[in-house]
């Protein structure tokens, strides 16, 4: 059983290595830091490839990858030992965890990354033929990156259609070097002579990169080929539509998740279905502010109130500054009264998140939504009744 002590630690650590770049300085600074090594030693591996700086700075070069590695080595160890704080493998049993955890895709690639080069000095063979599988750290960026984690969902999830795609590509390309064969054949035998000799201009051509090594020479085979260019056009469209559609909506889908789960901190808006939920999400707009930003001046125009999804807000008051929390919200006085902010407001922690809700936007959730728009006019009361300065 792990002591109080451990157990926080590990938490700690679980915490950090997951929790990505921006959340917290500890996590950014470990993070960034491993994104810079990574990018470091791809670098570093291209340079040991030049024979002048090999022969210059090889030793260099063999130092920082052996301590680059043994860096990832004890990466990979925290990150298996920690993976049982995950929250979706809290409740699995310590050795499951961990290897259910170290099967993952990610966490295979990380290992595929070092392990060759950690072996290197205890195995009598040579592995330089592995060493290539250094190329594989570049891929541990898709851990920090929300854009290569949903292409990655996307090829996951239109692996059907792909799949698909790849048989009709496959059938035209069949097809195209058949006919190219047929027509080509006699003129031309030595690149034409057989169908599977006629596969790579069938490839070349449809991929409408035209090298020009092979191409055909007679009325019919010249026709041909225009036929594959512009059926590899329409072929190659396929899977970039597949994927360009399912990116956009994998992005559609986090943004609406990540929305939600702020509009849900709202407790004004608790309560509601998805379907009322999406309408009042489509109405908002979400600002990030470091803390002592100034959110709004005194004196501006009171066109927009906010609410708070994370952090926090000090309004500064004659009587003493007042601070809000998640969930709270401010300007709606001066917004129903159409007046300038009486008050100013600042963030009161780093990255405070708020939910701003334009004068426009507000009459359409009063049309949509009057229960909504009702509590925060008796909020609005309430503290025009307790402190006669808006807000």
């Amino acid at each position: 059983m792990v002591d109080s002590g451990g157990h926080a630690f590990r938490r700690r650590v679980a915490h950090v290595l997951e929790a990505g770049i921006g959340h917290e300085t500890i996590a950014t600074v470990v993070n960034v830091g491993l994104v810079v090594l990574i990018v470091a030693n791809v670098l570093a591996f291209a340079a040991g490839t030049v024979p002048d700086i090999q022969a210059r700075y090889g030793w260099a070069l063999t130092v920082f990858e052996r301590a680059s590695v043994h860096i990832f080595a004890i990466e990979y160890a925290l990150r298996v030992w920690s993976a049982v704080e995950l929250p979706l493998l809290r409740g699995e049993p310590g050795w499951r965890a961990r290897l259910h955890h170290a099967t993952r895709p990610m966490q295979i690639v990380d290992l595929m990354s070092f392990l060759p080069s950690l072996l290197e000095p205890f195995v009598p063979f040579d592995l330089d033929a592995f060493r290539v599988l250094r190329l594989l750290r570049f891929l541990r960026i898709a851990r920090y990156s929300a854009a290569m984690q949903s292409l990655g969902h996307v090829l996951a999830a239109e692996r059907s259609a792909l799949l698909g795609a790849l048989v009709i590509m496959l059938t035209v390309m069949f097809f195209a070097a058949t006919g190219i064969y047929l027509l080509e054949r006699d003129v031309q035998p030595k690149a034409f002579g057989t169908v599977p000799d006629a596969m790579w201009w069938a490839v070349v051509t449809l991929a409408t990169v035209g090298y020009g090594d092979t191409v055909p020479v007679t009325a019919l085979g010249k026709v041909w080929g225009a036929l594959v260019i512009f059926a590899g056009l329409c072929v190659f469209a396929l899977p970039i539509g597949i994927i360009a559609t399912g990116f956009a909506q994998e992005i559609q889908k986090r943004n609406f998740v990540v929305t939600w789960a702020l509009v849900s901190r709202v407790p004004i808006f608790a309560g509601l279905d998805a379907a009322s939920a999406a309408q009042v999400m489509s109405l908002l707009k979400s600002e990030i502010y470091e803390e002592g930003d100034v959110i709004v001046h005194k004196g501006d125009p009171g066109s927009s109130m906010y609410f708070v999804a994370t952090g926090s807000v000090i309004v500064e008051l004659e009587t003493g500054d007042v601070q809000l929390g998640e969930g709270d919200f401010f300007g709606e006085m001066a917004l129903l009264d159409r007046k300038p902010r009486s008050h100013t407001v600042v963030a009161g922690s780093s990255r405070t998140r708020v939910l701003v809700l334009d004068r426009d936007d507000f009459e359409r959730l009063g049309r949509r939504m009057p229960d909504v728009v009702r509590r925060i006019r008796e909020v609005a009361e309430a503290r025009r009744a307790a402190s006669p300065p808006q807000i």
